[in-house]
């Protein structure tokens, strides 16, 4: 289950990095959050941008059966963060305005960080390429963890 998800997180920040998303990072938290294993964050470049990210993340989670813990959160689209909760992963999707401000990977610095696109070499603490997946297990901390399969 575990390799799982992180397949998924993994193809969800290829897929966002394949559409233009910049800075596109995704962190292991599972050891430090009870309530989520993995956050993808990335940087959208306008509403339009957004929208059709949108719809791509739509595509896949469908064609994986991953239902969002809740409805998108939209924030209104123009107010510059989306986040979809699902479950095991969040996504966040933001314009440079917010991802400057609030400094997600900053906060969430001392976690593994399994994927780094070529656009955010300097973005987080660890060193990683765009194709950098580590076997490390840890099922420990997420079988508490709600599923979304």
């Amino acid at each position: 289950m575990e390799d799982t998800v992180r397949n998924d997180v993994l193809n969800i920040a290829r897929i966002l990095e394949d559409h233009r998303a910049e800075e596109v990072i995704a962190l292991y938290i599972g050891e430090m959050s009870d309530w989520t294993d993995y956050f993808i964050i990335s940087t959208v470049r306008s509403t339009a941008h957004l929208k059709g990210l949108l719809r791509l993340l739509n595509e896949f989670l469908l064609e994986k059966s991953i239902t969002p813990l809740t409805r998108r959160k939209l924030f209104n689209r123009e107010a510059g963060w989306v986040l979809i909760d699902c479950g095991r992963f969040v996504v966040h999707l933001m314009d440079q305005e917010h991802r400057e401000f609030y400094e997600l990977e900053k906060l969430w610095f001392d976690n593994e960080l399994i994927y780094s696109s070529r656009s955010s070499s300097s973005s987080s603490g660890s060193s990683s390429n765009s194709s950098s997946s580590s076997s490390s297990s840890s099922s420990s901390s997420s079988s508490s963890k709600s599923s979304s399969s």
